[in-house]
């Protein structure tokens, strides 16, 4: 079961600013990942669903957080029907992320009152998951809209919460334009956790990029 609300969630996801996502079929190395950028500052990580037997992955990858990183809420994304989402909510998941808007993710996980956040591309379909009970909506891919459109969407619906995937960086200008544009998080893969970081190994640089994203996320917002 979910170890926090989903009200907890949301509240965390728009107090950090910040979703770090991350996959890796190597659990070791998803530890370190993990401790990485829980020693920079992240309270949560989007573990991505993208590889065989990534649910026994995830498993034990929760459990290790259970017992030695108690403040991290972990959830997973790239979840594409429910049967996977019912799942990953038996093994603890706090947060379910979808690639698209799925009605029946939302009633499995509204009835465990877990946090889901559905993937979507246009304001019907925000609006559409709003009805459905989502509370924070997932812009994917951010790459393909853009700040612009997030400005848009919050002319007629200021209510509306908004994590864009894809197309969000680490560099001040991209950030800046997120959030100027009334994004309340972002949600940050390879530009965070690169490639270059996995294969040297270099967790302490994860660290210090996390620390950084997260401090300039802070200025930025101040």
């Amino acid at each position: 079961m979910a170890k926090f609300t989903r009200l907890e969630v949301a509240a965390k996801m728009a107090e950090t600013g910040m979703v770090p996502l991350f996959y890796h079929s190597d659990i070791e190395i998803a530890k370190k990942v993990l401790k990485a950028c829980y020693d920079g500052g992240a309270r949560l990580l989007e573990f991505t669903s993208r590889g065989d037997f990534a649910h026994q992955i995830f498993d034990e990858l929760n459990r290790y957080v259970l017992r030695e990183l108690p403040d991290m809420i972990m959830g997973v994304g790239s979840v594409t029907d429910a049967a996977a989402a019912s799942l990953y909510m038996q093994l603890g998941a706090n947060f379910i992320v979808t690639p698209v808007l799925r009605e029946d993710i939302a009633v499995v996980c509204n009835r465990r009152k877990v946090l889901w956040s559905a993937g979507c591309g246009s304001l019907t379909e925000i609006a559409r998951a709003e009805e459905l009970g989502g509370e924070i909506v997932k812009l994917f891919p951010g790459s393909t809209y853009g700040p612009g459109f997030v400005k848009a969407i919050k002319g007629p619906q200021p209510w509306t919460s908004i994590m864009p995937t894809g197309g969000v960086s680490t560099e001040e200008d991209n950030l800046r334009a997120w959030f100027d544009a009334g994004v309340t998080c972002v949600g940050m893969g390879s530009n965070l956790i690169s490639k270059e970081v996995l294969a040297n190994g270099d967790y302490e640089g994860l660290k210090a990029k996390v620390a950084a994203t997260l401090n300039l996320i802070n200025n930025i917002r101040a």
